[in-house]
Formats: C-alpha cells, structure tokens, sequence
C-alpha cells in the first residue's frame, strides 16, 4: 500500500488486533466466498485490472504449483483482453507462496514462465510499451521454525489473550497468522511495553524486539543490548540521531563512526536522513532508523502493534495449524536485509540505486 500511495490496511495480516474495540478481528474467514469490499485489505486493489482470484490467497500454500501457473496464465488472458491504450496493473502474487513452500529452484521455473509472458506481450505490443516490474518484499531462503512465543510470554507470567477489554497487567494479545519473520504484540493498558519487551530478549530465534518511548523516539532492545532512535525535524527535512543505552542492537557503530568523521553528526548526535541512507543501505539493517521509526509512529497499518519483534532469518511466527500443514523453505518480514530489499526493474528506465517503498509510486509510471 505504501509503494502505490493507498490507503493502510487495518493490520499486519488478514488476523489482526482490533485497538478500537480491544479484540482479535478478522482471519480465514476472509478467503472464503467473492471478494467483497470487507475483504479488500487496501485501496491499492481499487488500481488493479488483474489480481488473482481470493481463494488463490490461500489455495496457495496448499497447491503452489498449479496456483502459479492458472494465476500467470489468468493474468495473460485478462491483458490480452484489455484496452491497449493505457496502463495495465497487475498483481501476481502466486509466486510469493511458490516460494514460501517451494523454495528458489521452484521459483526459477515460475520466474521463466513469466518472462516468456512478458516477452510475448512487449512482442505483441511493440517495443516501445515499457513494462515494470516490482516486488513489495525480499525473502530470506532458509527452511524456517517456529518461534516459541506464547509459551514464551506465559513462562514470563503473561496472559496471551484474543480480547483485551478490562484486562490488567501482564496482559497481551499476539495474532498469529501467516508465517512471517515477524510478531506484532498488542498490550493492555496496564502493560508496560517496556517490561514486554526486555521478556522477549531471551527468546529464541528474536533478533530484536522495539517500542515507542516518546512520540519522537523508539527503543530498540536485543541481546546486543538497547538503543534508542530518535527523529527531529529541522526545517531541512527529518534527522535521526542513534544513541546507545547499554550496547548496539543494530550494530551502527561504524555508521555512526562515519558519520562524525565526515561532520554529518551535530552536537546532539543527529544526522540527516539521507546522511543515514547513505550510510546503511547497504547494511545488514538496510536504512534501519527511518525504517524502525516509522514503523512505530507513521500509519503504515491503521492499527499499530505496541510492540514489533523482528526475529533472525530461519525463524517465523504464525498460526499453527499452517505451520502443520506446510515446510517453510523462505519467509519474509523481519528488518533484515533479505526481507527488507525488493526490487524494481523496467524495460525503459534506469532507477536509482536505492528507492524508498513510499519514493516509488511516481516511478510506477511511465
């Protein structure tokens, strides 16, 4: 939704935290039936002329192969049969649970497929149609396990809970849906983030863990230990400032190092934020303070987690009657640099080395 300047979709997956009415709303029902406007996530579709069929959004965890291929040659039909004056927008996303399920070597199959596709419409179309090509997540390509969380918070004298409404400390809802490198936890209010958060640093498999402390600032805890990110404004644009509590949890120091050797850092240990891209864009965290930040204080889901778990490649978090049914051999959604990076390609057009999801809408067309 970022990248197409729609509008957020209520939650993180289909399964989400209800903040409004302090309960756990929506999940599978979702895939059943038409998709009817309750069941459109974000505004975004309303641009789509192709986009599979709902039950696909599910079926294809079950049968990957068959679900790819029928989406492809969906997709070819449904262009062939539009108007050629025009952009055409299309969502293909059977070669996501292709991935998920089946792992790299079968994506290349897939991958080869919709080559031939594109081919053959630019062929048909003319070599001046530019085509783009654009993903909204990477995938890191390890088999994955499940991290242990409920067990985890309930060891540690939490409630894990699907309503939250006159509940008291130590009382925490934690939707559990896809099978994604990440957990999103919802707190009563008499819960601390804070004490949340330092329970989940022994977990296994959770890399970092981060909540809001201030409406400008997040705190980033991890084994490596806490930090703090701050943003401030300027006049000149937003700055971010990283500052250690009791170690590095993103491992900046030698970001920070060159920040103060080439000045860019001030007297309060702000930079500017493209001083910070350039910095870590490339990083294991790729642009991890404005990234991390906003994850927390900008809209990007209309209801916001009180706390984010980002976990270590090769672990998930997610419903467990999918976990049953399917091996992960990929998944995505942690702050690391296989989930975080996506790209974007097109057949005209030379983009820059490093495109924000919310810089990219201006660059989808032509």
């Amino acid at each position: 939704s970022t990248m197409l300047g729609a509008s957020a979709p209520l939650g993180y997956e289909s399964l989400y935290f209800d903040r409004d009415c302090q309960e756990l709303r929506g999940g599978v029902r979702k895939y059943i039936g038409r998709r009817t406007p309750d069941k459109v996530p974000s505004s975004y579709m309303d641009e789509l002329d192709y986009q599979e069929p709902l039950p696909f959004e599910f079926l294809v965890y079950v049968a990957p192969d068959a679900v790819w291929r029928a989406d492809m040659h969906r997709f070819r039909e449904r262009f062939k049969a539009a108007p050629q004056d025009r952009d055409f927008f299309a969502f293909l996303k059977g070669t996501d649970g292709l991935l998920h399920i089946r792992g790299p070597q079968k994506l290349q199959i897939a991958l080869q497929a919709l080559d031939q596709i594109l081919t053959e419409i630019q062929d048909w179309c003319g070599a001046e149609t530019e085509i783009v090509l654009f993903s909204d997540h990477g995938m890191n390509l390890e088999e994955n396990q499940k991290i242990h969380l409920q067990t985890h918070l309930r060891r540690h004298g939490y409630e894990v809970l699907d309503n939250l409404r006159g509940r008291g400390r130590h009382s925490v809802a934690a939707p559990a849906f896809g099978l994604c490198g990440y957990a999103a936890l919802y707190c009563a209010d008499e819960t601390d983030p804070a004490e949340l958060s330092d329970a989940l640093t022994t977990l296994e498999g959770v890399d970092f863990s981060l909540y809001r402390d201030s409406a400008t600032a997040v705190i980033v805890r991890s084994t490596r230990g806490s930090a703090r990110i701050e943003r401030a404004e300027n006049g000149h644009g937003p700055r971010y400032a990283y500052q250690p509590i009791d170690g590095d949890p993103l491992q900046l120091s030698t970001a920070l190092c060159a920040l103060v050797g080439s000045g860019e850092l001030d007297g309060q240990g702000f930079a500017s934020d493209a001083a910070w891209l350039a910095q870590t864009a490339a990083h294991k965290y790729p642009d991890a303070l404005a990234n991390l930040h906003a994850a927390l204080h900008e809209p990007r889901v209309r209801h916001t987690a009180d706390v984010l778990i980002s976990c270590h490649d090769g672990y998930y978090y997610g419903a467990s009657v999918f976990s049953r049914l399917a091996r992960l051999a990929a998944t995505h959604g942690n702050a690391l640099r296989p989930s975080t990076c996506a790209f974007l390609m097109s057949t005209h057009r030379q983009f820059p080395a490093h495109v924000r999801a919310n810089e990219a809408q201006p660059l989808l067309r032509g």
